[in-house]
């Protein structure tokens, strides 16, 4: 509260009130020595010496006249809290008169630090009635706060904020309807129409955010957070966004949100994969290639591709993929883009050869994956030499991952392959 009516006073500090006979503008020296007087006395200010200053910004008040030294003094007095000598001094100047309002709020802020409330009261109603400024409703409904007699300052902010519609003051009041009046409801719809009216500065929506957040109001949450990033496009903001759509499950909206916004395309990404459109996560992650130039991305880029046209896949759409992953596999020795070029090229009997060799590169640093070691018995059975298939098939559906669907389809196919080498064997021995 002092610190409010300090700045109010302070902003007065250049502008001569004087009752000097001859009014002296703010730019003329009273007295020869002014200038290094007022540095003298900023100084001790600055250094937090407020007696020193209140008695320097005194003597320049006797000698100047300049009413600004006067408040100045007065203010560092209160900092000093020799809040009987501010009162004194006021009623000696004012003789009980409420000519000057800046003196008034003085002492209503000396009367409330020193708890003499009834009289800080009484003096803040009279002011408020005659003034009718926001800062006097302010400044009365502090003094009731101070007594808690919160009905009361409430509706001293309710006038004040009405005056000006300052979100400082409607701060104030959500703080006093949710916390001391438990008018929860009131608050939010205070806070609420501020912000629909007037628009979701930070102060509001922070304000909201932690009322929201102890009722556990997600809907509450997403929604103030959405009006918060749009004001600044805050990353932690998109974040807080993310985590709140991910907890409700509702992927959906979470994509429109991503989609619209382009907060976060790493997560965005994630969730064209996990929903299987791959014709989007192809696009995406094309796009981040091309914006960061991280090799990762093309190699996803041409993987989703390849997915998205898995069941009708043109002659056009498998060169472009084995040439993005071409390219890839010059750049990283990554497992993932090395196994899935290997396989496209056995698989669709582009070059089988190339592709074992592939594969072989792969289960040097990861013998044992069921994975990688069906891509290399696929080749032999594309070679025809299923003899050497079935050996290694023998030990995938002894790993991890050796009951996957097409893996199962694989050891079938190699499985009716090898007893048709054996049979054929066993015919070339009878003869």
């Amino acid at each position: 509260m002092i610190r409010i009516i300090l700045l109010v006073a302070v902003s007065l500090f250049f502008v001569s009130c004087s009752t000097h006979p001859k009014p002296i503008k703010p730019n003329e020296k009273a007295f020869k020595a002014e200038d290094i007087d007022i540095m003298l006395a900023l100084n001790a200010e600055q250094m937090q010496h407020y007696k020193i200053a209140a008695k320097r910004f005194d003597e320049l008040y006797e000698r100047s006249s300049k009413k600004e030294y006067l408040y100045r003094s007065l203010q560092n007095y209160l900092q000093a809290k020799e809040n009987e000598k501010v009162i004194k001094k006021i009623d000696m100047i004012t003789q009980g008169s409420l000519s000057n309002p800046i003196l008034v709020r003085l002492k209503i802020v000396a009367l409330t630090e020193m708890g003499k409330l009834d009289a800080a009261k009484k003096l803040a109603i009279t002011l408020a009635k005659k003034t009718q400024k926001a800062n006097d409703y302010l400044l009365a409904s502090d003094v009731y706060i101070k007594n808690q007699e919160y009905d009361v300052a409430l509706k001293y902010l309710e006038s004040a904020y009405a005056k000006e519609y300052n979100e400082k003051i409607l701060d104030k009041m959500a703080i006093i309807l949710y916390v001391n009046l438990h008018r929860k409801k009131d608050a939010i719809a205070y806070l609420e129409t501020h912000s629909r009216m007037l628009g979701c500065s930070p102060l509001i929506c922070k304000r909201l955010i932690g009322i929201y957040s102890n009722e556990n109001n997600i809907e509450g949450l997403l929604s103030v957070y959405k009006r918060l990033y749009n004001l600044n496009k805050d990353k932690a903001i998109a974040q807080k966004i993310i985590q709140l759509y991910a907890y409700k499950r509702d992927y959906v909206k979470l994509i429109d949100f991503l989609e619209e916004t382009k907060a976060d395309n790493s997560v965005l990404l994630e969730l064209y994969v996990s929903g299987k459109n791959y014709t989007k996560a192809s696009k995406l992650a094309y796009n981040l290639y091309e914006k960061t130039a991280d090799i990762k991305y093309l190699g996803q880029s041409a993987i989703y591709d390849y997915e998205a046209n898995s069941k009708k896949m043109s002659k056009k759409v498998l060169i472009s993929v084995i040439d993005k992953l071409t390219k890839v596999c010059k750049e990283t020795n990554e497992p993932l883009y090395l196994n899935y070029l290997g396989y496209i090229l056995i698989d669709h009997d582009i070059d089988v050869k190339k592709g074992i060799k592939y594969i072989q590169k792969v289960l040097k640093t990861s013998p044992n994956s069921a994975f990688y070691l069906d891509s290399l018995a696929w080749g032999y059975y594309k070679l025809h030499e299923c003899d050497k298939a079935k050996k290694i098939m023998d030990r995938v559906v002894k790993l991890e991952g050796g009951d996957n669907p097409e893996v199962l389809l694989h050891v079938k196919k190699i499985d009716t392959c090898y007893k048709k080498l054996m049979q054929h064997k066993k015919g070339k021995k009878k003869k």
